[in-house]
């Protein structure tokens, strides 16, 4: 027990507790923080992110909303992929299912910094990528030097080129709705298909031992009240992985709200702080300008985002024991879904115990 708690307190609680006293404090990252030339300055570095006004709110917004859409995008994405590339490979048909899965896991031990270089090549004007757009007759844009939010593109399509009057106030750390409603730039859509395409085979895993822990007579049940392979992955194995589906999305939002090392190889927040995210900001704000202050009230605002929306999460996905009010009155002359007609056949079935009595013999 007291080796745990030395552990605990030497790598977790004291590295938060200096953390926070930085992110209160004017330290410059000369020295030690606890120094008495470091002075007490309140909740000025947090109001300077958050209500300043100038450049340091600005950048925090900007790095917010790429970092929202990248997670909006990222998160639901590679759930879904994760899943279905568990599902494909654990079919007991096919044919070298473990090199399957190791070419999938593969990019997820990969150092993310050479599959940045890698993705750098591939997405630039004269990459593979817009060659292959170009044989399909399409321009490919300059992917990692483009700023233009895909929202904005879509809307320049149909000739909306600028910010309609109602989108043109800033409610919201100072930056204006059509600013917001920008969309992910081009250059962040090449970091959210990176993004997914590493960590799709790490989910890959523990969906894959998620689906080996049920029991195939459940699946043999469904088949068996005819529910087509669509229906037994939707109304039978999606809500028997709901404990590895909430593991997955709280993995993933936490990798998201976090992402750096690709950003600081490839573009190190451009063009034009479109992928910028609060991590880097943070590191920036630290390292380079040496203003540790606010590098540290960045990161603890970044810790409660994501506290904030793994809770939200743990709600959306929380097992209910009720029965929804829209399913209370289903006619019971059919069965309507396998979930149903499994439940009903376990319900109805009898007890090993219960065997009928045998016959009286006949004198």
């Amino acid at each position: 027990m007291t080796p745990t708690l030395v552990i605990l307190g030497l790598f977790m609680l004291i590295p938060i507790i200096m953390a926070l006293w930085v992110s209160v404090s004017d330290w410059t990252g000369r020295g030690s923080p606890f120094a008495g030339g470091v002075h007490f300055v309140g909740a000025d570095n947090y109001a300077n992110i958050l209500t300043g006004g100038g450049l340091p709110q600005r950048d925090f917004a900007t790095s917010l909303r790429n970092n929202a859409y990248y997670v909006l995008l990222v998160v639901p994405i590679q759930t879904v992929v994760s899943l279905l590339l568990a599902v494909m490979v654990n079919q007991k048909i096919l044919r070298a299912r473990s090199a399957f899965r190791t070419a999938f896991y593969f990019p997820s031990v990969t150092s993310s910094v050479a599959i940045t270089v890698v993705f750098l090549f591939l997405f630039t004007a004269s990459g593979a990528v817009n060659r292959f757009l170009s044989a399909l007759s399409i321009s490919g844009p300059n992917w990692f030097a483009d700023p233009r939010g895909v929202i904005h593109i879509i809307l320049g399509a149909f000739g909306v080129d600028g910010p309609p009057a109602a989108l043109q106030n800033a409610p919201f750390l100072g930056l204006s709705w059509w600013q917001w409603l920008a969309g992910p730039s081009v250059a962040m859509c090449v970091f959210i298909i990176m993004a997914i395409f590493t960590t799709s085979g790490t989910f890959m895993l523990l969906f894959i031992a998620a689906l080996q822990n049920i029991e195939g007579e459940v699946e043999e049940a469904a088949m068996m009240d005819g529910a087509s392979a669509w229906q037994r992955l939707r109304l039978v194995t999606v809500p028997m992985l709901r404990p590895t589906i909430f593991t997955v999305v709280t993995l993933g939002l936490v990798g998201t709200w976090q992402v750096f090392d690709q950003i600081f190889t490839a573009t190190q927040g451009g063009p034009g702080k479109t992928t910028l995210t609060p991590a880097f900001l943070s590191y920036q704000a630290s390292f380079l300008n040496q203003r540790w202050g606010n590098g540290a009230a960045i990161a603890f605002i970044l810790f409660v985002i994501i506290v904030v929306m793994t809770l939200f999460q743990r709600i959306v996905l929380r097992e209910r024991d009720t029965v929804p009010r829209r399913k209370r009155f289903v006619l019971s002359g059919a069965v309507t879904t396998p979930t149903a007609a499994v439940a009903a056949a376990s319900s109805t079935r009898p007890p090993p115990s219960a065997s009928p009595e045998p016959p009286e013999e006949q004198p």
